[in-house]
């Protein structure tokens, strides 16, 4: 009679961590979770707490500026997910070459680079004493939009400055903009 070989590969080693990560994240869930101590009754579920539902509290009203900038900040965020997902799901396509796998990781490269480089940007832009900004750069445009109430030919020169000094941009292609 013929022993049984046990071949331990790649995916078998993968599947196996995938799993124990899974039993982890659920113990954890599981101790982490609030204990609910149960009523008179004997019931675990108490009917005065409502989850899911939201209170409302009074609040000044943002100023249509921070509105802007905070949408501006969520719509970048979602695109930028957007991108990096589009770049992981081509990056781990099955029917790739490695030509092709080796540019999709270059692209993903820059965009994690753009990335850094547009919060280094907002940053030392704001260090600058601008109450605000938000950079949105692709590599070969930069578009700064900064809150201000005034912007002059000093302050513009800083913020290309900054930019010039963090990207490869050409100064032609730097545009400012400025909300109130």
């Amino acid at each position: 009679m013929k022993k049984p070989t046990i071949i331990i590969g790649k995916k078998q080693i993968i599947m196996t961590c995938l799993t124990l990560m899974l039993a982890v994240a659920v113990y954890i869930n599981y101790t982490a979770s609030p204990k609910i101590a149960p009523d008179s009754s004997g019931n675990e579920f108490r009917e005065d707490i409502k989850y899911g539902e939201t209170e409302f509290v009074n609040a000044e009203a943002p100023l249509a500026a921070d509105d802007y900038f905070a949408q501006a900040r969520l719509d970048k965020l979602k695109d930028r997910d957007e991108a990096v997902q589009t770049l992981q799901t081509m990056i781990g396509g099955g029917d790739v070459t490695e030509d092709e796998m080796v540019v999709n990781a270059l692209d993903a490269v820059e965009v994690s680079k753009l990335i850094e480089s547009e919060g280094t940007i907002e940053s030392l832009i704001k260090a600058q004493g601008f109450q605000d900004c938000v950079a949105y750069l692709d590599g070969k445009n930069a578009k700064i939009v900064v809150k201000t109430e005034g912007l002059d030919k000093a302050q513009a020169a800083s913020i290309k400055d900054i930019i010039l000094g963090e990207t490869e941009v050409p100064a032609e292609n730097i545009r400012i903009f400025e909300v109130k």
